[in-house]
């Protein structure tokens, strides 16, 4: 866990009243929506900008923050009304209040009321104004401390020392303008502002707590002694047996080893119809059992499950930084400091050129320029909308890295696919055995499988389990050798066998018949492998890896986006070409190893691409790396998702058309978020200041000025909120 250096922690810990009414929860981080570098072990305000910190993971203990602010708003709100009355009472005319108490009695009441709401409701403003002016890390509780304070010194003493003032700021009876009214109220409906913006602020954690909602409390255990009995979810360990009975959600990621089962996998797959799950297939924690009872082994524990790792994902995007945001950080730095300037100027203009009220003016305006400036909408602008569009994302079964992942997708102008497991099923079937002469099929099967068991292949797989399905017996190999980019050798029955592609039988120099016939189911868009023994080709297996449901679909919607789609497979130039052709993909890089896949992203890249790269494998791990985005499925390895940008829960290519469109719909929603903040301060500034005054007679009361600013934060976040319409197509 990172922390802030001593100074900025010693200076948070000055929130002492705050933080005196929160708790340490532990293991759980809190973290500043707008300042994510910012975490602590327990709830306070952020050292940078003052905003309250939030759980990191979408904790309901937010809600402290929000019943903090709610018990303050209410004392606020008890005082401040008939605080308003009393004011609104003696402006009616005759000034109706002085016929019962006179003018020195009313500024008392009026004291006693406003006292509570600008102290203690107010204390946490001005904590926070103190520590900004004390680090010079000036921020809108610069602004709102200084406007209050200000309002409230200057009635006191108003009220209570009028032989200070000069004859300009008395009014007709001889006393001088009181604004305790006005102090109260801005802080009564500050803190209003600060309920709804909390209050919206959490519906952007919804899709973290809805996915935490679906893990198990509990899980069924069998002891090695056979007894079963049930115990919390964390005290599960690695290999552990559990039983999951019909209705249960499943409790850690693992394998099934004895029954089997439907198995509602919507949450990972967002497809309704279930799966059919049996022996030594891996099944997913907090999805559903339908129907069988069966007993599982653990393999994926804690923060290891894959909905822990989820979590954990959207988490961190949702606390990172868009590059747009150092724009905006950098405007924020230099406008508190212009704010202030500007409250100085307009006050001392007001003195100097105004009415025969000038000084009252002068104090009322520059107030108001301080409260309505507040940057809050500024620095919300675009982290609020990075929040929504992560756990948008997370409920489409997207999982962006970080913001930057979000910010470039929209960009992307070159895609490049892996073919296995990408745009194919990953699944490879055998459909074909040609032998020759009378050589048995099943013999010939039964010796490649004999040499692929040691192979780590995925085409491996298919032979091995079409074996398996003929009940054929494997035979012992002795010197097996892999051949990378070839095929592996070995001793069987004291004979060389070797199983490989057409590079393997050049390279031994294997007698080979079968060339134009493996062309032939090249162009069919299978995987073809010879088989030789004592260098002679006996016989070829064809292997076809289906293509994907979705992905036809898919890539004629990228197309229509713009993008430019290229098909990087290590597979025969035949075979790749006939596969890209029936896709549609014009561009195709064959036979190509790993690092060739990185050289030609750097290839595209250097022609100022924008490239992202598709692939669920080990060995595409260092080309999602080097793309500007990588995509990996998430049906691939972990090496894979950990190197990748984006993450596709279910593998489906349909994702990354919604990942491009929820791109553009959130760098779209961060414009309107700014454009609403900046179009807000140019046009609040100068009204607050007095420009209307010659013209119309118009000021702002600093009142209507604190509810403006309170309103504008809220308006950026219901903007943000708007992403969360954002639609699945079809």
């Amino acid at each position: 866990m990172k922390n802030l250096n001593k100074a900025q922690h010693d200076c948070c810990s000055m929130n002492t009243d705050y933080q005196s009414e929160t708790k340490s929860m532990g293991d759980i981080i809190y973290t500043c929506p707008m300042h994510p570098k910012v975490q602590e072990n327990s709830a306070g305000s952020c050292p940078i900008c003052g905003m309250d910190l939030e759980p990191q993971y979408g904790h309901n203990e937010n809600d402290q923050a929000y019943h903090f602010m709610r018990k303050k708003f209410l004392i606020a709100l008890i005082f401040s009304v008939p605080l308003i009355l009393l004011s609104m009472i003696d402006m009616l005319v005759g000034h109706p209040v002085a016929q019962f108490i006179s003018p020195s009695m009313e500024r008392l009441i009026q004291f006693l009321l406003a006292t509570p709401v600008c102290i203690y409701s107010a204390w946490p403003f001005f904590i926070r104004a103190y520590q900004s002016f004390a680090r010079m890390r000036l921020n809108m509780f610069s602004l709102i401390g200084l406007g209050v304070s200000v309002a409230y010194c200057y009635s006191i003493i108003a009220a209570f020392f009028p032989e200070f003032f000069l004859d300009a700021f008395k009014d007709q009876r001889g006393q001088v303008a009181v604004y305790f009214e006005s102090s109260a109220v801005i802080v009564t409906l500050i803190l209003l502002g600060q309920l709804l913006e909390l209050k919206a602020r959490s519906h952007t954690n919804r899709a973290i707590r809805e996915l935490m909602k679906l893990q198990p409390n509990t899980a069924r255990r069998i002891e090695k002694d056979g007894t079963e009995h049930d115990v919390n979810i964390s005290e599960i360990k690695f290999n552990d047996h559990l039983r999951v009975r019909p209705g249960e959600k499943i409790p850690v990621d693992g394998e099934i080893i004895e029954g089997e089962s439907l198995i509602d996998e919507s949450m990972i797959t967002g497809e309704p119809l279930p799966h059919r799950k049996s022996l030594n297939d891996k099944v997913v924690g907090a999805t559903i059992n339908k129907t069988g009872s069966f007993i599982m082994k653990a393999e994926k524990i804690g923060a290891d499950t894959l909905l822990s790792r989820i979590v954990q994902m959207v988490a961190q995007a949702q606390r990172s930084r868009a590059p747009i945001q150092s724009l905006v950080d950098k405007v924020a730095a230099v406008f508190v400091p212009l704010v202030i300037v500007a409250a100085c100027i307009t006050a001392l203009a007001w003195g100097f050129f105004g009415s025969e009220q000038n000084m009252a003016f002068a104090v009322v305006n520059s107030i108001a320029v301080l409260i309505i400036a507040c940057p809050c909408a500024l620095g919300l602008a675009t982290p609020i909308s990075i929040m929504v569009a992560t756990g948008k994302g997370a409920t489409l079964g997207i999982l962006f890295k970080d913001a930057q992942a979000i910010e470039r997708m929209r960009k992307v102008d070159t895609l490049i696919f892996d073919k296995t497991g990408t745009l194919t099923e990953g699944k490879p079937r055998l459909v074909k055995i040609i032998t020759a002469h009378n050589f048995d099929e099943n013999i010939l099967l039964s010796l490649a499988a004999s040499l692929e068991k040691a192979s780590e292949h995925p085409l491996a797989r298919a032979i091995i389990d079409e074996s398996h399905a003929r009940n054929l017996q494997f035979k012992k190999v002795r010197d097996f050798s892999s051949h990378t980019g070839m095929g592996v050798t070995g001793i069987i029955d004291n004979k060389l066998v070797a199983i490989g592609n057409k590079l393997l039988c050049d390279h031994f120099g294997f007698s080979n018949t079968f060339d134009s016939l493996a062309d032939t189911l090249r162009k069919e868009g299978a995987t073809v492998m010879f088989i030789a023994i004592e260098k002679q080709a006996v016989g070829i297996l064809a292997v076809a890896d289906p293509i994907k449901k979705s992905t036809k679909k898919s890539l004629t919607e990228l197309q229509k986006l713009g993008l430019t789609l290229v098909m990087a497979t290590g597979d025969n130039h035949i075979t790749a070409t006939a596969v890209a052709h029936s896709l549609g993909i014009k561009h195709v890089a064959s036979e190509i190893t790993p690092d060739k896949k990185q050289a030609l992203i750097k290839e595209y890249q250097s022609k100022n691409a924008i490239v992202a790269m598709a692939g669920d494998g080990i060995n595409d791990a260092p080309a999602l790396a080097q793309a500007d985005i990588g995509i990996a499925m998430g049906t691939g390895t972990d090496i894979a998702i950990e190197s990748a940008s984006v993450t596709l829960v279910k593998g489906d290519l349909m994702a990354i058309v919604q990942a491009r469109r929820l791109s553009e719909a959130t760098i779209r929603n961060i414009r309107e978020n700014l454009f609403f903040a900046f179009i807000y301060n140019s046009f609040g500034i100068p009204i607050a200041a007095g420009v209307l005054y010659p013209l119309f007679g118009i000021l702002l009361n600093p009142m209507f000025a604190a509810l403006a600013m309170s309103l504008s934060s809220v308006s950026v976040i219901g903007n943000a909120l708007r992403l969360n319409l954002f639609k699945k197509s079809s």
